[in-house]
């Protein structure tokens, strides 16, 4: 059977020749699909060690038609099945968006901002001139889009379900940033400081667990896929590598 593989972020300049699609056997899981591909790739590897490879199949996440998926999940023919590199429900929220142009803040809180509320609390992600002691002069944020804005709306609706707040806004931009320019704002509206706080730190620390959104800094001398926070561990399916045949006697 076919299935459909998308590769993002790091992966992408990590496995450069990898098909639109893979051939797997009939009822393949997602760990058959991994032990797949670190085959195919092993040879990539020669150069890096091994402990790149354990370390590249270790951390990723799998997402099966747009929802994340553990090592058993059956395949089925035609799937999509994202592999995704650490990062770096409900009704919609219309406060909720990805965008390619620049965010204004000061317009997503006056769109929440309701009479009943007695604090708005939030995020500004902003682009910093640096990491690591190295210049960054921009960034460049990419999505797995048809994933990551559901999975936006649904943090939303865990949020107020979470804590005793009345709303949320969460705007990622995507694309060229410039030194200086939001990459993400969460706005937190409720009747107490305390709740707004405590949903914020939440909503910032879980998105850029579980989004599937990448970040590339570009500095003087170079450009790499920023290092993700690890995926919480139940969203890792962990390659399990399969014994070699005896050889024949």
């Amino acid at each position: 059977m076919q299935v459909r593989i998308l590769l993002f972020g790091v992966l992408k300049d990590l496995l450069p020749d990898q098909p639109d699609s893979i051939c797997l056997e009939a009822g393949s899981t997602v760990d058959d699909l991994l032990q797949t591909m670190q085959a195919r790739f092993a040879q990539y590897f020669t150069q890096t060690g091994p402990a790149a490879q354990g370390n590249l199949w270790s951390s990723i996440a799998v997402a099966v038609n747009r929802e994340y998926a553990p090592a058993t999940h059956r395949l089925n023919e035609g799937d999509e099945v994202a592999l995704l590199p650490p990062v770096s429900g409900g009704t919609e929220n219309p406060h909720v968006a990805l965008i390619r142009e620049p965010i204004d803040t000061t317009a997503v809180v006056a769109a929440l901002k309701q009479g009943e509320d007695g604090a708005i609390v939030t995020f500004d992600g902003i682009v910093r001139n640096n990491t690591r002691r190295r210049r960054t002069l921009w960034l460049v944020y990419e999505a797995y889009e048809e994933m990551a804005l559901p999975r936006m709306q649904r943090l939303a609706a865990e949020a107020r379900a979470k804590y005793p707040i009345r709303d949320v806004a969460i705007v990622h931009r995507l694309g060229h940033l410039e030194i200086g320019e939001t990459s993400v704002f969460i706005a937190v509206a409720s009747a107490h400081r305390a709740a707004a706080f405590d949903a914020c730190r939440w909503l910032i620390d879980t998105l850029k667990k579980t989004v599937p959104i990448w970040k590339k800094e570009h500095f003087e001398d170079g450009a790499v896929w920023s290092d993700g926070e690890p995926f919480p561990a139940e969203l890792t399916p962990q390659v399990h590598p399969k014994p070699s045949p005896e050889p024949l006697r």
